[in-house]
């Protein structure tokens, strides 16, 4: 049995991924605090249309809409009951964009956090982790996706529970977390202790690395971490189109289609095997990317501060690894998914 995201990935230097899910519905319509995974069955068009911005902008994989499509963030809307019928046609809206394209792209299945704290600091056990994530696999899996992609986590024990639910639903996944709280995630992991998680692992990921976060100065120092460990898996760097800043009762990202082509090279040359961007991130930042990675030669690892003088400076002293020779960190910023 063939495999679209095995295939490209052994095949291909490096694969551009898709952009921002949030951002690209808001703009289409989603109202803040509505559940996107509802959409699957509401607005159909309008996922296809998200979908298809990204094959369309030079992407060879896409995520699906299902981010919050665990029986836990449902429950928030009414709709725990619904997660395999979410997750299945979510994945079938994909499968139906990519199968009509005229080249390979690889559909993933989006998978993010419970939203729940796991013990021992909070009340989620192990066990109905794994369950949560094991029922929304598997409408992934009969929707149609090549592999399953778990996002934005920040807890080891989550990123754990999510390898096992993949497994028992035989499909090959990725993963990555995000690290915005000076360089570590919010439960205080670094880029060097998540390659060595994921070593651990019985079922361990195809690819790994990291989402969102505060910028892609930041998750360049990230994707470098990763290297560093001397990992033969192939690195993701998915970072926000820029900082986001509140113009006229919305969010918005400062960072331009130039910038992100920018980004792009330098991820690449950091390491990167999959580049793709998080929240803020078009078609239109996506297109320059994809432009910028087939018509720029691979260029050495970069520096830390060359990477502060193209893309602006850190958000914090150190990545939280050990290494502190940053250039000065901007003021810290929250963040948003997408």
């Amino acid at each position: 049995m063939t495999n679209t995201f095995i295939d490209l990935l052994n095949s291909k230097d490096v694969l551009l991924a898709d952009g921002a899910t949030g951002t690209t519905l808001f703009n289409m319509g989603l109202q803040a605090g509505d559940p996107p995974e509802l959409w699957n069955v509401d607005e159909p068009a309008k996922i296809k249309a998200l979908y298809q911005g990204a094959v369309d902008a030079g992407s060879d994989l896409f995520l699906t809409n299902t981010f919050g499509g665990n029986a836990s963030r449902l429950k928030l809307h009414n709709a725990q009951s619904r997660v395999h019928e979410l997750n299945r046609i979510g994945a079938e809206l994909a499968r139906d964009i990519a199968d009509k394209t005229d080249r390979q792209i690889a559909v993933a299945g989006s998978v993010g956090p419970t939203g729940e704290i796991m013990q021992p600091v909070g009340e989620l056990s192990h066990a109905l982790a794994v369950e949560m994530f094991h029922e929304q696999a598997e409408g992934l899996k009969e929707g149609g996706v090549d592999v399953l992609w778990v996002e934005t986590i920040s807890a080891p024990e989550e990123f754990r529970a999510a390898a096992e639910a993949f497994a028992l639903a035989d499909m090959p996944w990725c993963g990555t977390m995000s690290f915005d709280t000076a360089g570590r995630t919010m439960m205080g992991v670094t880029s060097a202790a998540l390659a060595q998680l994921i070593e651990e692992f019985d079922n361990k990921p195809l690819a790994f690395g990291a989402n969102c976060g505060t910028g892609s100065s930041d998750i360049l120092r990230t994707v470098l971490g990763f290297a560093a460990q001397g990992t033969e898996r192939a690195i993701i760097s998915k970072g926000n189109a820029g900082i986001p800043k509140y113009v006229e009762g919305h969010i918005h990202y400062d960072g331009t289609p130039e910038l992100m082509g920018k980004y792009a090279v330098m991820a690449r040359d950091s390491g990167a095997k999959i580049i793709g961007g998080c929240c803020g991130t078009l078609p239109d930042h996506l297109r320059a990317m994809r432009d910028a990675l087939d018509s720029q030669p691979r260029g050495e690892r970069p520096a830390l501060e060359q990477i502060v003088e193209v893309l602006g400076p850190f958000s914090s002293a150190t990545d939280g690894t050990g290494d502190d020779a940053a250039a000065p960190a901007r003021e810290r910023r929250g963040r948003r998914r997408s």
